[in-house]
């Protein structure tokens, strides 16, 4: 048996939207919402993917280089050395 769920700040015009969208595709609401869930996992998923396991933005020398400018201007203005790795 279905049950009905309740979902905030949705406005009659965006309602009525996700209706007809469910209805172009010949599916029901609940499918749709599920759909759109998935699918937002699955993007949310390849962008986080893309930034951790990409190639890297910077070298391991530049990043040592940073690391040493960081530490130095933190020393030098009164800050806690960061600890690095």
């Amino acid at each position: 048996m279905a049950t009905v769920k309740t979902i905030k700040d949705v406005d009659e015009d965006a309602w009525l939207e996700f209706k007809s969208i469910a209805v172009r595709n010949k599916m029901t609401m609940g499918k749709l919402f599920v759909d759109m869930v998935e699918e937002y996992k699955k993007k949310t998923k390849e962008f986080w993917d893309d930034i951790l396991k990409g190639p890297a933005v910077i070298s391991d020398a530049e990043a040592r280089a940073m690391e040493e400018t960081i530490s130095r201007i933190r020393k030098e203005y009164g800050f806690r050395d960061k600890k690095w790795h």
